[in-house]
């Protein structure tokens, strides 16, 4: 049982026109898990989570930190082919500043450069401000992940520096990461732009 009352209620499942996002089960794991299997998707991850060991380790404490209400975690359904192709989460939950962060977010290949990412931030910063009422949400990315970095300043996130040797890596090695945020200030201008995104 959850050790104390969530700031995200069990069970939130977001809806938008081209993926929706569904919380995660464990009934999700075997199809979740296949999509994850390209190895491209974990260049700039702390392990590889293709691995089945290291994706259970992932996300049964994915799951965990959910009954703690510190994370909860979302799978990508796409909707025209009714497939899991990703996964994504709100972590770092931190209610009394009403705070959060976006992450754990990956996709399979095929879907790279599509609307679909653009749509998941969407669905989770429009809930995230306008329903939960949160005054911040980070974002953040391996320090040399400039796809991401370029993604995320796109979008409107605020550039606030690189955390050196933030992380530490399954190879041993330490990640450094890059942080950015949005503040419900700056939502109305996001939103804006996400929206402008998804118009083909």
């Amino acid at each position: 049982m959850p050790s104390q009352t969530p700031w995200i209620p069990h069970s939130t499942s977001l809806h938008g026109d081209l993926v929706d996002l569904i919380p995660l089960e464990e009934s999700h794991f075997e199809e979740l898990l296949s999509a994850a299997s390209d190895k491209r998707i974990w260049e700039f991850y702390t392990g590889d989570w293709s691995v089945r060991d290291t994706f259970l380790k992932v996300y049964n404490g994915s799951l965990r930190a959910r009954d703690k209400g510190h994370e909860y975690p979302f799978v990508i359904i796409h909707k025209p082919s009714n497939k899991i192709i990703g996964s994504t989460r709100f972590l770092d939950i931190v209610p009394y500043d009403k705070r959060l962060e976006i992450g754990g977010t990956w996709l399979m290949p095929e879907y790279w450069a599509t609307a679909v990412n653009p749509e998941c931030k969407l669905l989770l910063m429009t809930f995230a401000f306008e329903k939960l009422g949160a005054n911040r949400v980070q974002l953040k990315t391996q320090h040399d992940n400039i796809r991401s970095r370029k993604a995320i300043a796109k979008i409107g996130g605020v550039y606030e520096g690189v955390i050196r040797q933030h992380m530490l890596k399954d190879d041993g090695t330490f990640r450094s990461s890059a942080y950015f945020s949005i503040l419900a200030e700056e939502w109305d201008e996001v939103k804006i732009r996400l929206q402008t995104s998804l118009i083909f």
